[in-house]
């Protein structure tokens, strides 16, 4: 019995569209970044982009466990001296990119080399419900319907 290792010949690609409207962040993060792995598969090889293309939609109305909203806040650094600053994630979804909430969710929890950045560009959110991809047929990922946690009231 040898072990399997996937080539590129054997990579089959799907598109997969998650409406992110109601949904926990951090549970939607982790599905989305299994899928871009494609650790859903049976043929998953750690050292290929075996994941799917994840297209996620509503992302201004991702859900927020406790009060992580007014109080879990995002740090950057300026380079300049004293230069840190930070906004809490109500501010980030409340003002021009809320789509970027969940692009820094879902590449904080993939590897950090070269492979995941590959990988980070096959994810594609939207903050509104309209994409541009309906040429590629993409399938419903119902994420809501998956855990009764997966939502929140």
């Amino acid at each position: 019995m040898k072990t399997f290792s996937a080539t590129p010949a054997d990579i089959e690609k799907k598109w997969i569209i998650i409406d992110a409207e109601g949904v926990v962040l951090g549970r939607l993060a982790s599905i989305v970044a299994m899928r871009l792995r494609g650790k859903h598969k049976p043929s998953f090889t750690p050292h290929m982009d075996m994941g799917d293309n994840v297209i996620v939609i509503n992302a201004d109305k991702i859900q927020l466990t406790g009060k992580k909203r007014a109080d879990k806040r995002f740090y950057w650094h300026t380079g300049f001296p004293g230069g840190i600053k930070d906004r809490t994630y109500g501010q980030i979804l409340e003002g021009k990119y809320p789509e970027r909430v969940v692009t820094l969710a879902v590449k904080r929890m993939l590897p950090g080399n070269r492979l995941s950045r590959q990988q980070m560009t096959n994810l594609r959110v939207y903050a509104g419900s309209e994409h541009p991809h309906d040429a590629q047929a993409p399938e419903v990922l119902d994420v809501k319907s998956m855990n009764s946690k997966n939502t929140r009231s």
